[in-house]
């Protein structure tokens, strides 16, 4: 056991026994947040979509 399992040994017991489930969750949204990329073209962040620009 390494330093960092002895500080949380229940949390990598349960990753030895269930998975990495935060890990898993982590790349499963990564995977769908690039397909949506590929289908969907959204304005970049703090722009309005419609074109307009508020001042």
């Amino acid at each position: 056991m390494n330093t960092l399992e002895s500080s949380a040994p229940i949390y990598y017991r349960l990753v030895k026994e269930r998975g990495d489930v935060p890990a898993e969750v982590r790349r499963a949204a990564e995977q769908i947040q690039a397909d949506l990329g590929r289908v969907m073209v959204l304005p970049p962040l703090g722009r309005p979509a419609d074109g307009h620009h508020h001042r």
